[in-house]
């Protein structure tokens, strides 16, 4: 038996597969951005911070250390991309953390609000990572931004 399809019942068609494949795209871009509950960041090959690792620092004591640049790559992609986006660049939603100046002044911006988050009017824009993932991999995750730093 030959059965034609008519043009209503074929736009129909033709519409639950374009919405149907615009879901599955949008999905597999939300996976990409990671998970919502915060990874744990193995930071062991990492040296302790002086004069120890819970009195924070206001300054990168990774900087230019490429095991700390490879694991903060890591913990970025697993924590951070969400919102800030793959490979540090933003969707405009959360700051391009590759414009972040370089340096101390960076560092002392990424620092406060890494460890202390950030919040308007009751409202969480960042959660506070630094108590969650620690000194050592926030510095790791700043070390590796600096390789991606961009003026434009």
């Amino acid at each position: 038996m030959n059965r034609m399809l008519k043009p209503r019942a074929l736009g129909r068609l033709a519409l639950a597969g374009a919405v149907a494949l615009s879901g599955l795209a949008i999905s597999t871009q939300l996976l990409a951005h990671g998970n919502v509950t915060p990874q744990p960041v193995d930071t062991s090959a990492l040296p302790d911070i002086k004069p120890d690792n819970d009195t924070w620092l206001t300054h990168n004591p990774y900087r230019g250390n490429a095991k700390a640049i490879e694991i903060g790559e890591s913990a970025y992609g697993q924590n951070c991309a969400r919102c800030h986006g793959l490979q540090a660049i933003s969707g405009g939603i959360a700051p391009d953390l590759r414009l972040l100046e370089l340096g101390d002044s960076g560092d002392e911006w990424f620092v406060q609000r890494y460890h202390h988050g950030s919040s308007h009017d009751g409202k969480v824009y960042m959660p506070p990572m630094g108590e969650i993932l620690g000194q050592k991999a926030g510095w790791a995750i700043r070390a590796w931004l600096e390789t991606k730093h961009t003026d434009d």
